[in-house]
């Protein structure tokens, strides 16, 4: 699998041929391979960003102003495939400026589950983990936020939200299992939601 800061190129289409770069964050990596692997888009190349910038947006719009800088000179195309994702409209209008398309939508909580649908639940008192923050889970939500240290904090952080929704990417009942005790860990009832990759799939797809 793609790791955060690599690229996959499978050198068969030079520049001038419908050459396309991805420019993704990290944690859309398994993601984006298999939607690139099952509709064989053989024209579009991987870069990802490192997904610890999901806990970082503020972090995000530079990184992708870099990389579209570092390898706009080597494709035809470039598409960003990060959403809002708490840059407050900056990495939209970043891209707006670098010429370049992004996915719409405000996160990739969003994007999974459809924006129209996502946006007609208006759940205020949900919180949300895809497949890879739910393998993640330690590392990208208890550790920073110290519940490790101070699980007593988990009140503070999650005393306003009344449900984990496991957005499910894949039919994983390991990684269910694993969902199911992260709501426990953060004393919020469970709700798992099949999603698959939902509007990111046409969006990938629709590049040409």
């Amino acid at each position: 699998m793609t790791t955060d800061a690599t690229l996959t190129h499978d050198g068969l289409t030079p520049k001038g041929e419908g050459r396309v770069l991805l420019i993704a964050c990290g944690a859309l990596a398994r993601e984006v391979l298999a939607i690139k692997q099952a509709n064989a888009l053989d024209h579009i190349d991987l870069q990802c960003l490192p997904a610890i910038l999901h806990n970082h947006p503020e972090r995000i719009v530079p990184a992708v102003q870099d990389a579209v800088s570092a390898h706009r000179d080597a494709y035809d195309q470039l598409f960003v495939v990060y959403a809002d994702c708490g840059t407050g409209g900056q990495l939209q209008a970043a891209c707006v400026e670098m010429g370049v398309e992004m996915v719409a939508g405000p996160h990739c909580y969003s994007f999974f589950e459809g924006n129209a649908a996502f946006a007609a639940r208006d759940e205020m008192t949900a919180f949300y983990l895809t497949d890879f923050l739910v393998r993640q889970f330690d590392a990208f939500v208890w550790k920073p936020l110290g519940l490790d240290r101070h699980p007593d904090l988990r009140d503070m952080y999650f005393g306003n939200y009344e449900k984990l929704v496991y957005q499910a990417q894949t039919q994983d009942p390991a990684l269910t299992e694993k969902a199911e005790i992260c709501a426990q860990k953060l004393g919020l009832k469970f709700e798992r939601r099949f999603t698959g990759y939902g509007d990111l799939t046409p969006a990938l797809t629709a590049i040409s």
